[in-house]
């Protein structure tokens, strides 16, 4: 319907007004607002950032939205401007019917905030509807005896609009016959009568043609008109009359159509087809026409279709009843609906926060519910609870809001999700309830730090182990999620040994598997203690520890090493003196040995492997000492030679030998004297004899330049290699060095193997000398070592090598010495027992030392076959009283002898180098000064 141009200007006026009166109701604790129907949609109705306390730019960003309940959204929020406008075109007429106010109410939802505003707006009336009656064209019956006065109804206008605007008067064209009466009812509402001012004559005039005008107050004014054709009938003197006046009946919604509510019933005195009567709706709503009919015969009121409270809860209606005469009654009937509980709660979801994170404070809210019952009273009447035993609870808010908040501290790892049941119940008879499903995700947080099973860790790995090889495996579990769960492992920074724990194990970051970095040696290192550290990837990331302890199992890789008797150093043999007195398990002397490994590996056995007269020697199993097995005779070698093998338990089983010189004689002066008398046959085998040497000495100088031209042609060969290499651009920094660097390590290596070869033509057994290095590190004193060569028989050659030319030696072990009573002596010095004790009585060594250095000093100068016959025995001055072993490395922590007590103690001798007390040192110190 088109708007007139002057209502525009009136329109802004009465919006100002209903704007400045809201504004001062704001303070009372709502806000309303008013704004005309059939406004354009977008129209201005209120600035809500304002009445809100917040700018138009903070809307968006507070989450401010309508969360009103309907059907249609009739207004909406402009986030530019910060106010309140419409979303469509508004008719109040539709909206409200003809209430005398139409309010519409809204929520406003500030979700950052938790607080919802109460809208209420009035939506203003226009004149926009014109009165409209219900027919065009009416026809009225008069009875042409029809008494000047007598009234007759005319139909109502209706019209939507309210006040002013609703319908206001009725004007009846002129005639001569009938006036307009216009009767107000209690309710206000006007209805027109037509009334006879004169008699009527049908023979004069049939039918009379009227016209009805209904207009409203608006402006501008608005009307419609209907035409009433009044037909002159004959004479019917008596109208139907009703029984009630009003007749009303009470019906539940829940009927079903075609129920029969009740029953109109009017009488009419004429006689004949005159009392006949008809009924019929005389004044029924549009909205109430389609619900009901009648029975035009029987005057039976019934339902034509399902009648629902909540869309009308009263109807009213008026009967006519209208004999053939034309004649006419009316009654009203008044139908009430009782409410039925026949709808279940409504709950809509207005807002939900979803995931929370887990460390929310007890009391936030995570969702806005909205319940509501269509129903009235107490079947409208709705609770609203959770059903199951979680940390959440309802609390009422305005209206028929709830908000949904948390009570009790989340834990992600326990439930990652909810499923929160929210059941709303009425409480009609019998009651209805709706439940809704809330899936209510809990975002993780790094609240967990990485946990292994176990409080340590233990590992066992062989040494001499591949490098590179895998060692254990540690994994650490973390229950949150995401990079919360990501776990790396790392290793502390730690030393052993002064050498950092890098180089020693590595661990994967990803998988925790630890590697061994080097190949470990059980002689070095038995075990590591570590520390891994487990941390995830969260903000701030969490960690763990835990300690893993990592034993190195010892492997049998090292030989037996036997510590006496040792190996000469001046070229001569160790003797061991036995009398020819002896009884059958003398004490003769001892093979002490260690083994560097542990356990069975270190468990050492000895015996015999060869001896140059069977059965006179034996050798303790357990304790390595050399007895007598029987009495020694008259025919037996003044020299016996020995080869005792020293074997440990392990698996495969290592073994070392030592070769020992046994001297059987009565008294030392007997020795002597048993070693004058050997001479050196003259033969011709003499010069044979060093030709044979000759060929050999030539031999092994051949070999050993082959060698070394070989050695300098492969490291020619790799030079130029390399260089070709670092031509093509290829990089080999990485390759390890050569072992002998230039021409310098060719003449350090040269140097290391010199060695002098005296020949002699009046001797047997040519010498070979090897010059003796100064070494304080070394079991021979430094004075026995200084210019002094030592010279080997052919019979009793040995190789002597200088190890330490290029490795120096560790320092002497100040912990431990063999104690005097440990010393190797002479056999006949005491009687030996089982228990492995040494003797203690060296006189008699000594002075056989002496003798046989002078013999051997004589023999060099050719005055004497001492040490240079086939039958000289180089005797040793190995057990002098220097001798304390004070630079044996320290074994006893894994030497163990089955079957032995024996076990190596501390001398209570000092580490100075001086003899220990008593007096054979001197006189072995006086000897050698004679003898220079």
């Amino acid at each position: 319907m088109a708007t007139p141009k002057n209502y525009r200007g009136r329109g802004e006026l009465v919006l100002l007004c209903a704007l400045l009166g809201t504004l001062g109701e704001i303070g009372r604790g709502q806000i309303r607002y008013s704004v005309p129907e059939e406004s354009d949609k977008g129209s201005f109705v209120g600035n809500i950032s304002k009445d809100l306390g917040l700018e138009s730019q903070e809307l968006a960003q507070h989450g401010v939205h309508i969360v009103s309940r309907g059907r249609t959204q009739l207004f909406a929020l402009n986030p530019r401007s910060g106010s309140l406008v419409t979303a469509g075109r508004i008719d109040r007429e539709e909206l409200c019917a003809q209430s005398a106010r139409c309010l519409v109410n809204i929520n406003i939802l500030v979700e950052d905030k938790g607080k919802l505003w109460g809208i209420e707006i009035e939506i203003t009336d226009i004149n926009d509807n014109n009165p409209k009656f219900q027919v065009e064209n009416l026809e009225v019956k008069i009875n042409e005896i029809a008494l000047p006065g007598t009234r007759y109804p005319l139909p109502d206008a209706v019209d939507p609009d309210v006040g002013l605007n609703s319908l206001q008067s009725y004007q009846l064209s002129p005639n001569h016959h009938f006036s307009l009466d216009v009767q107000t009812g209690d309710d206000g509402t006007i209805s027109p009568e037509l009334v006879l001012e004169r008699a009527l004559d049908r023979e004069e005039d049939a039918a009379h043609h009227l016209v009805l005008v209904a207009s409203d107050g608006g402006e501008p004014r608005r009307s419609s008109t209907v035409h009433i054709r009044v037909t002159v009938l004959d004479t019917n003197d008596n109208a139907p009359v009703f029984a009630q006046q009003v007749y009303r009946v009470k019906v539940p919604e829940n009927v079903p159509p075609g129920t029969r509510l009740l029953t109109v019933s009017a009488s009419d005195p004429d006689e004949g087809t005159n009392g006949e009567v008809a009924y019929k709706f005389w004044k029924i709503s549009e909205k109430q026409s389609p619900l009901f009919q009648l029975n035009g015969n029987t005057g039976e009121i019934s339902t034509a279709k399902s009648l629902d409270y909540e869309e009308c809860a009263f109807y009213d209606m008026e009967i006519q009843a209208e004999d053939v005469g034309a004649l006419l009654g009316r009654t009203k009937v008044l139908i009430s609906v009782e409410d039925v509980n026949d709808n279940r709660p409504e709950v809509t979801i207005t807002s939900l926060f979803s995931p929370v994170l887990e460390n929310t404070l007890p009391g936030t809210v995570i969702a806005f519910l909205n319940v509501h019952d269509r129903d009235s009273g107490k079947n409208g009447h709705v609770v609203c609870y959770t059903r199951d035993n979680l940390p959440f609870q309802l609390e009422k808010s305005i209206d028929n809001y709830y908000r949904l908040v948390i009570w009790e501290y989340l834990d992600r790892e326990k439930i990652s999700m909810y499923n929160i049941t929210v059941m709303a119940s009425d409480l009609g008879t019998p009651p209805l309830s709706t439940e809704i499903h809330i899936a209510l995700h809990v975002a993780d947080t790094n609240d967990n730090p990485p946990i292994f099973p176990h409080a340590s860790y233990s590992a066992y790995i062989p040494e001499n182990n591949p490098r590179g090889a895998s060692i254990f495996s540690v994994t650490a579990h973390d229950p949150d999620s995401g990079n919360n769960a990501q776990v790396t492992y790392s290793l502390t920074n730690d030393t052993i040994m002064a050498v950092p724990l890098s180089s020693y194990v590595s661990i994967n970051s990803d998988t925790g598997v630890l590697y061994a970095l080097c190949s470990f040696d059980y002689e070095q290192i038995q075990d590591l203690q570590l520390l891994v550290t487990a941390s995830d990837s969260g903000d701030p990331p969490l960690s763990s520890n835990v300690s893993l302890s990592l034993f190195i199992l010892d492997q049998n890789d090292n030989v037996p090493e036997i510590l006496y008797p040792m190996l000469p150093t001046d070229g001569s043999t160790g003797v061991e003196l036995a009398p020819r007195s002896a009884e059958p398990g003398y004490l003769v002397t001892k093979v002490v040995a260690v083994d560097r490994d542990s356990g069975q590996n270190a468990w050492l056995s000895y015996r015999l492997l060869k001896a140059s007269e069977p059965g006179l020697f034996m050798v303790g199993l357990h304790t390595g000492e050399v007895r007598t097995a029987r009495a020694l005779l008259d025919r037996d070698a003044l020299k016996q030679s020995l080869v005792v093998v020293v074997q440990d338990h392990g698996q495969p089983p290592l073994s070392a030998t030592v070769t020992l010189t046994v001297a059987v004689a009565s008294s030392i002066p007997e020795v002597l004297a048993d070693l004058g008398s050997i001479r050196t046959p003259t033969n011709s085998d003499d010069s044979d004899l060093t030709l044979y040497l000759v060929v050999a000495v030539a031999v092994v100088s051949c070999v050993f330049l082959a060698f070394v031209i070989a050695l300098l042609a492969l490291r020619l060969w790799r030079w130029h290699k390399s260089s070709l290499l670092q031509a093509s651009g290829v990089g080999l920094a990485g390759l390890p060095a050569s072992g002998f660097v230039g021409m310098e390590g060719v003449q350090a290596f040269l140097k290391t193997y010199s060695h002098e070869v005296s020949l002699t033509s009046d001797s047997r057994g040519s010498h070979v000398i090897f010059p003796q290095p100064n070494y304080a590190d070394t079991l021979i004193s430094q004075e026995n070592c200084e210019k002094k060569y030592s010279f080997l028989t052919s019979r009793d050659f040995h190789e002597c090598r200088d190890e330490a030319a290029s490795v120096q030696q560790a320092p002497p072990n100040t912990d431990w010495r063999f104690s005097q009573a440990q010393r190797p002596g002479t056999s006949g010095s005491q009687n030996g027992d089982e228990t492995g004790t040494w003797p203690n009585n060296q006189f008699d060594t000594e002075m056989l030392q002496a003798m046989i250095l002078a013999s051997a000093s004589e023999a060099a100068d050719g005055s004497s076959t001492l040490g240079g016959g086939a039958g000289t025995m180089g005797l040793s001055a190995r057990y002098g009283p220097q001798f304390t072993l004070q630079h044996v490395p320290d074994y006893r922590q894994n030497v163990y002898i089955p079957g032995s007590n024996a076990t190596l103690t501390n001398a209570a001798g000092k580490r100075d180098g001086k003899a220990p007390a008593g007096g054979n040192g001197n006189k072995k110190k006086s000897g050698k000064k004679e003898k220079k």
